[in-house]
């Protein structure tokens, strides 16, 4: 049999109960409001991209500021059908959702192409920009080229002159700059290792090159200097082969170093040391 519990513990059980149960219901009801609260504030800073084509510059300007929104104006292009003055085209597209303060890139129509392009060859750069700007077009990329005749004048255009169906109102330019003198031929060292003097001195010779000195560690460093193919005595004397000396050598012994080495670049008429040894 179940114990009867007093009226008085009854009453302060269930009163706690109810306690409980009103703090939870508080703090669901809290939570529920900050999280709705929290909703709103994001996607209050929300709002969806309008349709601005067709729309005068000015009036897109309007309906997007009243969105808080930034409108730029980014390009400007012909278009036959499109009206001057309006909206061609837009970047976030129509009905995109981005946070306030988003930037909303336009493109200007200049309507049907009216302007014809000028012809600016031969022209000074100041002389072209000048034309450009006066037809109401707009001055491109400016580039340079070495090319032969006066430097600083427009040897080539982007549009052709009165080129037709043009996107933009924009002209490139490319212009004249001084030719330059041209560097001497550079190539590759061929090898001489193996060769003979002659042998050496012709490959040497066919690359635009000359042997300036060949030192023989077979032969005299004493002996007084001579020309290359010449003969010299023996001697126990022997060279130092990190300093060559320009003595007579033997024209049957073969290179075995050489100075520049093979593979390193040369110039036409740089000099070559080889090192021959019996």
């Amino acid at each position: 049999m179940r114990p009867i519990l007093p009226r008085k513990v009854t009453r302060s059980i269930n009163r706690f109960f109810n306690i409980v149960l009103g703090a939870l219901a508080m703090l669901t009801v809290a939570l529920v409001s900050a999280f709705i609260t929290m909703r709103l504030a994001i996607h209050g800073h929300e709002v969806k991209v309008p349709d601005l084509t067709n729309l005068t510059i000015s009036e897109a300007s309007k309906k997007t500021s009243s969105l808080g929104l930034v409108l730029t104006l980014e390009n400007r292009f012909y278009s036959p059908n499109t009206p001057p003055g309006r909206v061609l085209a837009q970047s976030p597209g129509p009905g995109l959702t981005v946070r306030r303060d988003w930037p909303v890139r336009i493109t200007e129509s200049l309507g049907a192409q009216q302007v014809a392009i000028p012809d600016l060859i031969g022209q000074s750069e100041r002389t072209a920009t000048i034309n450009i700007r006066r037809l109401g077009l707009e001055l491109g990329t400016v580039s340079h080229i070495a090319a032969p005749g006066e430097p600083g004048v427009v040897i080539a255009q982007t549009p052709a002159p009165n080129a037709v169906g043009v996107d933009r109102p924009r002209v490139s330019l490319l212009l004249s700059d001084p030719e330059q003198t041209s560097s001497p031929q550079a190539f590759v060292m061929p090898s001489l290792a193996g060769l003979t003097l002659a042998g050496a001195a012709a490959r040497a010779a066919s690359s635009g090159l000359h042997i300036a000195s060949a030192e023989d560690l077979n032969l005299s460093s004493t002996s007084p200097a001579a020309p290359l193919t010449a003969q010299s005595p023996p001697s126990a004397t022997t060279p130092s082969f990190t300093a060559p000396v320009a003595h007579a050598v033997s024209t049957i012994g073969t290179v075995i170093a050489q100075t520049p080495p093979a593979g390193h670049r040369v110039v036409k008429g740089d000099p070559v040391h080889i090192t021959l040894t019996d």
